[in-house]
């Protein structure tokens, strides 16, 4: 998943919490640099609170798309924007005419990224009938075939939020490189770990139903279930990482970032390029290292980016783990396989390079098309586009909320920092499709 998926330009805000799991494979923990103030992932008791959502947890799909539920297929004759009978009140009947640039995009583009949704949708009802009539479409059809396709099959929904409007925030993430090797030496000596043997998943959904996408996290002392060791505790020894170290690199800031993201890959001496993704996390919640700056005085706001951060670190590398440690949370990682095309999402199947996005997963269906109308990196320029909603973020909660997946490097790691803009969105759902009654899931 984005990883922390809660989007890069986030720093400074809070990407949700990490004592609970929210939501399907969630997090992309991605996400953030600087997005002050989200709203909480849902309305639980007081004494439970969710966590950032990881990112994809398995190859597969950990939950194969959202389940079949009673068919609200609007009215042929719905009028945009007139509200209808549905589950989904923040969901409103549009026309294609209304989406902006609807007939400018390249959609040879996007066909590939809505073919890997299909892929992490196969065992879903609700959208068997439009992959199967997909697979009968030449290997890659020319774009008006494509747009030709989704007005066929599809009916757009212009999303809106909860508490009404119907712009959100725009973030943007990617997949990082760092730098590493396969053993501790001088140069490389920040572990990157899997998940420890005695850290417990506790699935509430068999006591409390409504409960059902919470999975709370933490160790056996005693007879007791208590919290998992944070990041300070991990880092001083006190959990049973030892050995379960997947490769050591050479920044200590880069491997933060690299947990915020959520996936990446790491070079090592030898030329092999390692690919690794989320595991698991130890359930504290996510503190923005860039607003403890701020607060401390240490940095202006405007300086609080990822490079800010770093340029702080290099001058200050006695008060790194101080900074570190403000953030409690921690993530643990897997190795995949390298032939993948991009890293996995929370839907389970490879991310695509600027047609993938991080969502809230309660505002629409996980694998759902999405037309995007918003603006570059710190600019007015227009960014109108076909997206696949693929993964989910910690920090990304609201329905009019997504987190641009801008791809590998160095070059989408500048988009993704400068990242912060207002959006418009557009959910694209099969014109049988069921909309439920209950919070939408994977």
């Amino acid at each position: 998943m984005h990883l922390l998926p809660g989007a890069f330009a986030l720093m400074l805000g809070g990407c949700g919490t990490l004592t609970g799991k929210p939501l399907p494979p969630d997090e992309p923990l991605t996400p953030a640099i600087v997005v002050p103030g989200e709203k909480p992932a849902s309305q639980l008791p007081p004494s439970v609170v969710p966590p950032v959502a990881p990112p994809a947890e398995t190859i597969e799909p950990i939950k194969p798309g959202t389940p079949a539920g009673p068919t609200l297929t609007p009215p042929a004759t719905s009028e945009p924007g007139k509200p209808i009978a549905t589950a989904m009140p923040w969901l409103k009947p549009a026309l294609w005419t209304q989406l902006p640039g609807w007939t400018d995009d390249d959609l040879t583009l996007a066909w590939p990224a809505f073919l890997q949704s299909c892929r992490g949708l196969k065992n879903n009802p609700a959208w068997s009938a439009v992959c199967q009539a997909a697979t009968v479409q030449a290997p890659l059809p020319e774009g008006p075939a494509i747009r030709a396709f989704f007005e066929q099959n599809f009916l757009p929904w212009q999303i809106n939020q909860n508490e009404g409007g119907v712009e959100g925030l725009v973030t943007g993430y990617y997949e990082p490189l760092l730098r590493g090797s396969r053993i501790a030496t001088a140069q490389y000596r920040f572990p990157i770990h899997a998940a420890p043997e005695d850290l417990l998943v506790v699935d509430l959904a068999g006591l409390y139903p409504e409960l059902k996408n919470l999975r709370l996290r933490g160790r056996i002392q005693g007879n007791k279930v208590v919290p998992y060791f944070n990041r300070a505790e991990i880092e001083a020894g006190a959990a049973p990482v030892r050995g379960k170290e997947l490769v050591w690199v050479d920044d200590a800031v880069d491997l933060f970032f690299l947990q915020i993201q959520g996936s990446g890959r790491v070079k090592l001496e030898n030329g092999e390029t390692v690919r690794i993704g989320y595991a698991d996390q130890n359930g504290h919640p996510y503190r923005s290292i860039g607003k403890w700056l701020v607060e401390k005085g240490e940095l202006t706001l405007d300086k609080a980016s990822m490079q800010g951060i770093k340029d702080w670190g290099r001058r200050n590398p006695e008060r790194l783990p101080e900074l570190l440690n403000a953030n409690p949370s921690y993530v643990f990682f897997r190795e995949l396989p390298n032939h993948l095309s991009g890293p996995l999402g929370a839907l389970g199947v490879p991310l695509t390079a600027e047609r993938s996005i991080a969502i809230d997963p309660r505002g629409m269906p996980l694998g759902a098309p999405v037309w995007l109308a918003t603006t570059r990196p710190n600019s007015s320029e227009i960014l109108n586009r076909l997206m696949m909603a693929q993964d989910t973020g910690g920090a990304i909660r609201g329905n009019v909320r997504a987190d641009f997946f801008w791809g590998f490097g160095d070059e989408a790691g500048k988009q993704a920092g400068g990242m912060k803009q207002k959006g418009r969105m557009w959910v694209l759902l099969p014109r049988d499709f069921p909309l439920l009654a209950s919070p939408l899931s994977p």
